[in-house]
C-alpha cells in the first residue's frame, strides 16, 4: 500500500516535520509557498517548490493564488501521481505522537459508535468529553440542538479517517474566543461515525487515494476551504470515521478576529449548504465564486487520463 503525507509550510523545517518524515512506510510531500525559505530541505522527503508548481500547472497555480494553505492541493496532485492508496493531510504545527499512522482504519472493517441524528449535520466534537466545543464549520444554528442520545454500534469500512488533535483544537474563532481551550480527548469515545454529513478538516486526516478527484481545498472561500471540501466528498458518498487524537496541536500564531472574518462565509452559508448538497452534491457550486469553480475544474482535469 502506497501511503503519502501531504502538508504545506512557510516555515523552515520544524521538529514536527522531521517526525513526520521519519514515520516508517510513509512518503512526505511538502508544498512550498512564496514565503517558504528558498533553501527548504528535509533529508527524506519531496519538496514541491513554487517554481515546480508553476511548471506543473501554471493555470491552476494562478487560479489558486499564493500565500494560502490551499497550495496544498498541489501536494494532493503529487500524491496522485505517486500512486498513493492513502493520503494523510497534516498541518506543519501538528506534533505527531509515536503511534501516528499506525492505527489506520482505511481499508479495514471497523466497529464504531454510530450516532443517528435528525439534524442536517453532525458535530463530531460534541460526541467527546469536550462536548461544550464544536468543530470549525459546523452550522452555528444547530449547536443548541445537538443530540447524541441515539447511539448504536455499526461495522463499516471508512473512506476517510479524521483523527482529532489534543492541545488547541480545530474550532471556529467564536468558540476559541469564548473558551480558549486546551484539549485532552478521552480515547474511550472513539472511533465513531454518524448517519449525517459532518465537518472534518485537513489538519490530521487520512483519505483513500481514489477520493482525490473530488477532494479539493477550495480557494477564495476563507477558512471554509477544507470544510466545504469535507462536506462535498461526503455528499458524493465518502464514509467518514472520527478517530482518537494522534497529534498534539501547537497552533501557529493566529489572529482570532481575522479568523472570524475569514469564517463569515461559513457562518452565513453552512446550514443552507449542507441541506442543499444532501439532495444534490453539485449544489455546492452555487456557493463557490466563479474563480473557485474554475480552479476546481483545472484540478480535476489531472484525473481524467
Amino acid at each position: 500500500m502506497k501511503k503519502v503525507i501531504v502538508t504545506t509550510t512557510i516555515n523552515p523545517p520544524t521538529e514536527a516535520m522531521r517526525r513526520f518524515e521519519a514515520v516508517a512506510g510513509w512518503d512526505l510531500v511538502v508544498v512550498g509557498d512564496l514565503k517558504t525559505p528558498k533553501d527548504y530541505q528535509l533529508d527524506h522527503s519531496t519538496y514541491v517548490s513554487p517554481e515546480m508548481q508553476e511548471e506543473y500547472d501554471k493555470a491552476l497555480s494562478d487560479a489558486i493564488g499564493w500565500n494560502c494553505i490551499m497550495r496544498r492541493s498541489f501536494g494532493l496532485l503529487w500524491a496522485h501521481d505517486m500512486g498513493a492508496d492513502v493520503v494523510a493531510v497534516v498541518d506543519d504545527d501538528n506534533i505527531p505522537y509515536e503511534n501516528w499512522g499506525m492505527d489506520l482504519l482505511i481499508g479495514r472493517k471497523v466497529e464504531v459508535n454510530y450516532y443517528q441524528t435528525k439534524l442536517p449535520a453532525f458535530d463530531p466534537i460534541g460526541a467527546t468529553n469536550e462536548g461544550h466545543l464544536w468543530h470549525r464549520g459546523y452550522p452555528l444554528e444547530l449547536i443548541p440542538k445537538r443530540d447524541y442520545s441515539r447511539k448504536t454500534s455499526l461495522v463499516m469500512e471508512p473512506d476517510v479517517q479524521a483523527d482529532l488533535w489534543d492541545g488547541d483544537p480545530d474550532i471556529d474563532a467564536l468558540c476559541r474566543m469564548v473558551y480558549a481551550p486546551e484539549c485532552k480527548f478521552d480515547e474511550k469515545y472513539f472511533p465513531f461515525a454518524s448517519n449525517k454529513i459532518a465537518p472534518f478538516d485537513s489538519q490530521n486526516t487520512f483519505l483513500r487515494g481514489s477520493l482525490l478527484k473530488n477532494y479539493f481545498l477550495f480557494p477564495h472561500v476563507g477558512r471554509m476551504d477544507d470544510i466545504w471540501a469535507s462536506y462535498y466528498i461526503q455528499a458524493m458518498g465518502g464514509k467518514v470515521v472520527f478517530n482518537k487524537p494522534s497529534v498534539y496541536q501547537a497552533r501557529n500564531e493566529h489572529n482570532s478576529i481575522t479568523d472570524m472574518k475569514n469564517e463569515y462565509i461559513g457562518y452565513e452559508n453552512n446550514l443552507k449548504l449542507v441541506r442543499d448538497i444532501a439532495k444534490d452534491p453539485e449544489q455546492i457550486f452555487k456557493y463557490l465564486p466563479k474563480r473557485t469553480v474554475e480552479a476546481f475544474s483545472l484540478y480535476r482535469r489531472h484525473f481524467s487520463a
